[in-house]
């Protein structure tokens, strides 16, 4: 679609200010005699005019009302509050809930999502000598989570508009020793599983899925979390699903769900008997009735982030230069912890992703660049290769290679020039209204496109 085309598509049917008035403040580009059809066109929020948002509140999340209030009381109240005390409980209680809403088996409650995917870690026995395949652009537990056990997280290149793992880089990596691949679902969107699970049939390695960001996301009719061996969710403050901090590991087959219970619960089996190496990760019952008190509304709040999500795609999609996630074939619903485009500078007059960026939080809209760094351009690099049992368990040789791999170009492009988003759990809660001042920010700042250059 070229530019001329794009200026005359109705994005918000309201009725607008017209190109004299616009023209006469000196700040459009490209409109070819059509009248804008967005309420406050015009002069740019960061350049002196009236903003989109302006007076205007976003959704807040985590949400607070009496059901989790009367939950933590309750708790409170009863004096049982360790899981252990209780096999009724409220993290019993969740577990079991939660496996149901997931579609899964069985799940084992943590202390939070980076404690559920190094559970999964030690319960598979990956340790020391061990590599898994995972993904630069995630928050540091990924990668925390496979150090823990002191296993080597070999980073690789990703897709650049999905965000998510490249599957030849993927192949490319695996060595003699690897033993998994941990896939990680950013934003909330599925990664290319079908590939995946392809690639580790192959080579006979485990897959621990990180999705913490994607409770509810489905993915070629299956729930993301069980298309792997084992899945890992995070209910940390900013999640779809919060409180305040902790995890779970979901899956079917119940041995590897039985070994991570035994890993979370320091080492203890069901049976009481102390089995094997493992650090104290269980969820309190506080964690599980703040949960409890969110699940009954938990499905519908990610059917609204959805089609919010869905919406704003379809209605963005056609701005030059910002496009929406990519989503793999099969792809059936995302839970969208952040809303990403890729931005294109080119296509907005050379106006670089800073400047949009201000353009946008000025208009009320809180775009960010999401994650600053891949965690490959991270200090932990150097600090493992310095270590003895790194050194002790790997190859000269090998650890030098390692180092050399750190050159993964499509995510530095993602993190330094490419990557817009907000944050989707609570943002994408709003009405549509609140997705159409999206959509007309987006709109007002491209049609303003030339003033922001030398912003």
């Amino acid at each position: 679609m070229d530019k001329e085309t794009w200026s005359r598509r109705r994005f918000i049917g309201q009725a607008g200010v017209g190109v004299a008035t616009a023209m006469a403040a000196g700040a459009l580009d490209s409109l070819a005699g059509v009248t804008l059809t967005y309420p406050q066109a015009g002069k740019l929020a960061l350049l002196g005019g009236k903003a989109i948002r302006e007076g205007k509140s976003w959704p807040t999340w985590p949400h607070v009302d009496d059901k989790v209030i009367n939950k933590i009381v309750e708790t409170t109240k009863s004096g049982k509050w360790s899981r252990i005390q209780s096999a009724n409980g409220t993290v019993a209680t969740f577990e079991k809930t939660f496996s149901g809403l997931i579609g899964s088996d069985f799940c084992v409650a943590t202390g939070s999502g980076t404690q559920a995917l190094s559970t999964c870690v030690e319960a598979l026995n990956i340790g020391a000598g061990d590599e898994v395949i995972t993904s630069p652009y995630t928050d540091f537990g990924t990668i925390s989570a496979i150090l823990t056990s002191r296993a080597l997280p070999v980073l690789v290149d990703l897709d650049p508009d999905s965000f998510q793992l490249d599957p030849d880089e993927v192949e490319k990596h695996i060595t003699p020793n690897t033993k998994a691949i941990m896939p990680v679902h950013i934003m909330g969107l599925p990664a290319n599983m079908e590939r995946i699970m392809a690639i580790a049939k192959k080579h006979g390695l485990l897959v621990i899925e990180d999705a913490c960001q994607a409770p509810f996301s489905r993915y070629q009719g299956k729930p993301v979390g069980v298309i792997g061996d084992l899945g890992c969710f995070s209910f940390q403050a900013s999640k779809a699903i919060a409180c305040g901090e902790g995890g779970a590991v979901v899956g079917n087959n119940q041995v590897m769900m039985e070994e991570c219970f035994t890993v979370q619960n320091r080492g203890a089996s069901r049976a009481g008997k102390n089995e094997r190496i493992g650090p104290k990760y269980r969820m309190n019952e506080f964690e599980g009735a703040i949960l409890m008190g969110q699940l009954d509304e938990a499905k519908s709040r990610f059917e609204i982030r959805d089609a919010n999500a869905k919406y704003l795609s379809e209605k963005l999609a056609a701005i030059p230069g910002l496009t929406p996630q990519k989503q793999y074939e099969g792809t059936e619903s995302g839970s969208y912890y952040n809303y990403a485009m890729k931005y294109d500078s080119e296509e907005f007059g050379g106006v670089n992703r800073a400047q949009f960026l201000k353009a946008m939080q000025a208009e009320g809209v809180p775009f960010t660049s999401y994650i600053r760094n891949g965690l490959h351009r991270e200090p932990w690099v150097d600090t493992i290769l310095n270590q003895q049992v790194y050194k002790r368990f790997y190859t000269e040789p090998r650890l030098r290679s390692y180092r050399e791999a750190m050159d993964l170009p499509n995510c530095d492009e993602i993190t330094d020039k490419t990557l817009v988003a907000f944050w989707g759990s609570a943002v994408l809660l709003g009405s549509r209204r609140d997705m159409d001042d999206i959509v007309n920010a987006v709109t007002k700042v491209y049609e303003n496109r030339s003033l922001l250059r030398n912003v």
